[in-house]
């Protein structure tokens, strides 16, 4: 890829990265702040309460998905993705200066409970906006790298989270983390987000959309009526993120969790577990997108899907009895590699489904609707069955979750060589083998 195409690359994976750097330090430092805005009570009930409102921020992403889905296919994927982190930037200082439940009641977890829904639309609709633009801003035939850096950046984010949690685990006494230290990921968000907003504000518009833009009539872009037209596609996105989606939760922003809560693990080993386990996981995401330019999408998914639905069970209950930091990071990694099947390229298959003037509406509304059912509750239903004593009953869920959208690769056709501009004249639904690499 040229020098052009990295540098809409690096402009819309940094943002993203800002983004999911908020969203996932909700989840790396709830064990810190869940007493801060609920009465004393039983550990997991906390959790539970402070895991519902995480929930809550999945359920307003459909509406984020919807509303910025439509300003990425009217006004540009450029103005969706300044719109996005202005939000976020938003709900983490609402997060940053929150008043504790010893001070205003209640009052606090609404503050909470209101950023969290600022940050589900921000989110709901900067997934979309991040795909579409990564997937048009690439060279043909490089679409799978380009787009394996949306979960680069989601999983930078997420380590820089981690990071910062492990330096303020080893600087601060654990009274002052959960009195006010959990404040400083999100003060350093807010900031981080400003920083991007510039960024963004500078960033150039793709090709792709700009020629559309000129032969799409503005009053059918980005419309539910549009979207309709393309329903097929529309559930097909839902059912193939099902799958993911459970897992990459699972093994990302509830693994920490798990492993302090119910396998034991010190918080400080299970934050180095995920720390590094990440690191290794953001690294193969390139080389696994490289890959499906090669041998085609469907292989890699088929691949992940096999491997979780037959291998969840058993990781989950080795992880429950690991003990000590090396079993647990072997294990964690194990997973890990599994879901890269899935991460390194959904953001592009999901691109690919849908033509230019509706692609940002078609990626956001399915895929925050299957998050919302999926992916936003998986961490509360984990901590549901533990609650319930059938802690095992969650592994089988997710293995559930998996062979559904097993079922969805293996008859989904191949998308690695559809032409972005000719979208929607053949319909993208039935089983075909990949074609041979296109030449680069």
């Amino acid at each position: 890829m040229g020098r052009e195409h990295w540098k809409k690359i690096w402009v819309g994976s940094a943002g993203n990265m800002v983004e999911w750097f908020d969203w996932f330090v909700y989840a790396s430092f709830a064990t810190y702040f869940a007493g801060a805005f609920f009465p004393d009570g039983n550990e997991t009930a906390k959790l539970m309460n402070t895991a519902g409102i995480f929930a809550v921020g999945f359920f307003m992403r459909p509406v984020g998905g919807w509303l910025l889905g439509r300003v990425g296919d009217r006004k540009g994927r450029k103005s969706a993705l300044t719109l996005t982190v202005t939000l976020m930037s938003a709900s983490a200082v609402l997060i940053a200066v929150a008043p504790t439940y010893s001070v205003a009641g209640y009052g606090g977890a609404a503050v909470l409970l209101i950023a969290r829904l600022l940050q589900g639309l921000s989110v709901g609709g900067e997934y979309a906006a991040s795909a579409t633009y990564l997937t048009e801003a690439s060279a043909p035939g490089r679409r799978g790298l380009a787009s394996s850096f949306q979960y680069v950046s989601m999983t930078v984010g997420q380590i820089l989270g981690l990071g910062l949690q492990i330096v303020l685990q080893r600087t601060m006494s654990d009274d002052a983390l959960h009195s006010w230290g959990w404040r400083i990921p999100f003060i350093i968000g807010a900031l981080g987000a400003a920083v991007v907003f510039y960024l963004r504000r500078n960033m150039l518009e793709t090709e792709v959309y700009e020629e559309d833009d000129e032969a799409t009539p503005a009053g059918e872009r980005g419309t539910i009526k549009a979207l309709l037209a393309h329903k097929r596609e529309a559930v097909l996105v839902i059912a193939l993120t099902m799958g993911g989606t459970v897992a990459y939760y699972t093994y990302t922003t509830y693994l920490t969790k798990y492993l302090s809560n119910s396998a034991g693990l010190s918080k400080q080993t299970a934050t180095l577990v995920s720390f590094f386990a990440l690191i290794v996981f953001a690294c193969l995401q390139p080389l696994a997108g490289a890959l499906s330019d090669r041998v085609g999408r469907r292989p890699l998914l088929i691949t992940f899907a096999l491997g979780s639905t037959f291998l969840t069970v058993p990781i989950m209950t080795l992880l429950q009895h690991a003990g000590s930091f090396w079993p647990a990071f072997g294990l964690s990694l194990l997973a890990l590699v599994v879901i890269t099947g899935y991460t390194s390229i959904n953001a592009c298959v999901k691109a690919e489904l849908f033509p230019t003037g509706v692609r940002a509406l078609g990626v956001a509304l399915p895929y925050a609707i299957a998050n919302a059912l999926f992916g936003g509750t998986a961490e509360y239903v984990a901590l549901w069955f533990k609650d319930a004593g059938v802690e095992s009953g969650y592994y089988w869920y997710v293995a559930g979750c998996a062979g559904v959208s097993l079922v969805v690769y293996l008859t989904m056709r191949e998308t690695r060589d559809i032409d972005l501009k000719s979208v929607g004249r053949a319909s993208p639904v039935a089983t075909s083998a990949p074609k041979a690499p296109s030449a680069t």
